[in-house]
């Protein structure tokens, strides 16, 4: 038009027409997960090399000493679900041998997450001298649930039948663990991005020279929420299963004449209709219930708001006593929580809680690892799982 604005008509048959990425891109991408990561190498520290419990005599014939437990999920995930976590994972890794060091760490550390080499750096590095880890990649659980979660499988949505990471547990202890068995959630009870990882539970048996017993300790990391990506009534049902299996794991391996503490990510925070099953499977108390009480004079250094504290963490703890040890929650913190003296370094906070452990006095104590080790086997031998269905695993490490 002359002398006047020429309107360029925007021609869509004219663009250059770029490639559309392929949906098998995001797989593609994922699958790279399955070569960046790996468990922490196992260790074992032998019996007489266990550093000495300050074990203490108290009123009425009776003996106690304390466990330090944290249960710390340590967002390891590897490239491309997370970037630039190398750094903060190291940084967990010489906190915690510096505390150790000290003296001030943690006696027992449950780790979520440890999917990627720095997070398994980072396990190694905190220089515990026992360590035991959870399910690998490829193993399978020993039944195949007959669950049918609502919906169909997503396969861009994680679903694809395979695979890419470890469970990502791990316990590491200043104390011996004697015994360890691990297995992972079978594969219809996830759903999600959950499904890329072997998530499962662990049980690992503590000897506390001058305990009489060995303390059974349980690692877990359930499906998430809102994370998986996958409808709320999917990963629900997804994560009721999984209480299903936890509960069979634990009467099939919990031995509950030894005294025992559960730690982990429960991904139950603000969603009672996880809760409720969960809590009516368990038999063991909650820290959170337990320490919310004044009468049971628990020294809480936490921040709790309402009267169910409980449902506003993911990360948990529980205990029960045993035949002839006890155990009760004197003290429960964070750590990790981004205060001046524990940066936070990961997108959970960890849960720290002081046990008292007690006994009577005229109880027969382990010589070494030696009780602990022969309760250990006991307990692995008379908790076979059915033989027609597969072969019991092992409870050792």
């Amino acid at each position: 038009m002359a002398g006047g604005v020429r309107r360029t008509v925007p021609c869509y048959a004219d663009r250059v027409r770029r490639p559309r990425p392929s949906p098998l891109l995001p797989i593609a991408a994922l699958l790279a997960l399955a070569a960046c990561g790996r468990l922490p190498h196992p260790r074992t520290l032998a019996c007489a090399a266990s550093p000495p419990a300050p074990l203490a005599r108290m009123p009425g014939g009776r003996m106690s000493t304390t466990i330090d437990v944290l249960t710390y999920n340590i967002e390891g995930l590897p490239w491309p679900a997370r970037s630039g976590r190398g750094a903060k994972l190291k940084r967990i890794g010489a906190i915690l041998d510096d505390l150790r060091r000290a003296g001030e760490a943690p006696d027992i550390v449950l780790f979520q997450e440890a999917f990627s080499h720095a997070a398994a750096r980072a396990v190694e590095h905190s220089n515990y001298p026992a360590i035991a880890v959870g399910p690998s990649r490829v193993q399978r659980a020993p039944v195949r649930a007959d669950t049918d979660l609502p919906g169909k499988p997503r396969l861009f949505r994680g679903e694809i039948g395979l695979r890419l990471m470890n469970s990502g547990l791990a316990v590491a202890s200043r104390y011996p663990i004697v015994a360890r068995i691990a297995v992972p959630y079978s594969r219809p009870t996830c759903a999600g991005i959950d499904c890329l990882a072997n998530k499962g539970m662990m049980m690992a048996r503590i000897a506390i020279p001058g305990v009489p017993v060995p303390l059974q300790i349980v690692n877990t990391h359930m499906n998430s929420q809102g994370a998986s990506r996958v409808s709320p009534a999917r990963h629900l049902a997804a994560h009721n299963a999984e209480t299903a299996e936890l509960g069979t794991f634990m009467r099939r391996h919990w031995d509950q004449s030894l005294p025992a503490i559960f730690g982990g990510d429960f991904n139950m925070r603000d969603a009672p209709k996880r809760f409720a099953p969960f809590w009516d499977s368990q038999r063991l108390a909650l820290v959170h219930r337990f320490c919310i009480d004044p009468a049971n004079r628990c020294d809480v250094r936490l921040s709790w708001d309402g009267d169910e504290p409980w449902m506003d963490t993911q990360d948990l703890q529980f205990f029960a006593s045993g035949a002839q040890v006890t155990v009760r929650p004197i003290r429960v913190e964070a750590m990790f929580d981004g205060s001046e003296t524990s940066p936070m370094l990961s997108d959970h906070d960890g849960l720290r809680v002081l046990y008292r452990l007690e006994w009577r006095a005229s109880a027969p104590t382990m010589a070494g690892c030696g009780a602990a080790t022969v309760a250990a086997r006991r307990g692995a031998e008379a908790r076979r799982y059915p033989a027609t269905r597969f072969r019991p695993p092992a409870f050792a490490l």
